[in-house]
């Protein structure tokens, strides 16, 4: 996706991994095997295909300690920043996300958009509410503020309401 400021950024909405989420499935971040469950009412947030869970759909739920992993790709060294945390995933392989974009289904959720630099640290944190969410142009538009520091190597897009990771956004 490029998303345009007053220069223009190109930037990736990336769920977890595949190779990731299929050890996730056997042993969690934690440690501990996924929990299955059906989601009832639906309405869970999908890290591995960027929607949510429909009434009834088994899912699963793992720790995932998403900036490690990602500082074990680059190199990066987060010290006390790095967490872990709870996420929905589907117990089984699954189609991932429809593209690269701010994912439509999570529109309309207020997000905390956590800054890393390549290093690990956190540099800033952003709220971007439900109006800034409403539709992925403006969403991604918050994203785009956001890079424009170019000391920005990653962010992060967690739930406010319960601080959840919920996807990943890097350079494209």
């Amino acid at each position: 996706m490029t998303m345009t400021s007053e220069t223009t950024v190109a930037l990736q909405v990336r769920a977890i991994d595949p190779d990731v989420l299929s050890q996730l499935r056997r042993r969690d971040d934690a440690g501990h095997p996924p929990r299955l469950m059906a989601d009832e009412d639906g309405g869970s947030p999908l890290r591995c295909c960027l929607r949510l869970s429909r009434p009834g759909e088994r899912i699963a739920l793992v720790s995932y300690a998403p900036l490690c992993r990602w500082a074990r790709e680059t190199g990066a060294d987060p010290g006390p920043y790095d967490e872990i945390g709870p996420v929905f995933v589907h117990p089984a392989a699954c189609q991932g996300p429809d593209g690269s974009g701010y994912p439509a289904a999570l529109t309309g959720s207020p997000r905390v958009f956590r800054a890393y630099s390549a290093s690990g640290h956190i540099l800033a944190g952003r709220l971007a509410g439900r109006a800034e969410t409403s539709d992925a142009a403006s969403a991604e538009a918050v994203l785009a503020e956001v890079f424009a520091d170019p000391a920005v190597a990653v962010v992060h897009a967690r739930a406010v309401e319960f601080g959840c990771f919920t996807f990943e956004v890097r350079r494209g």
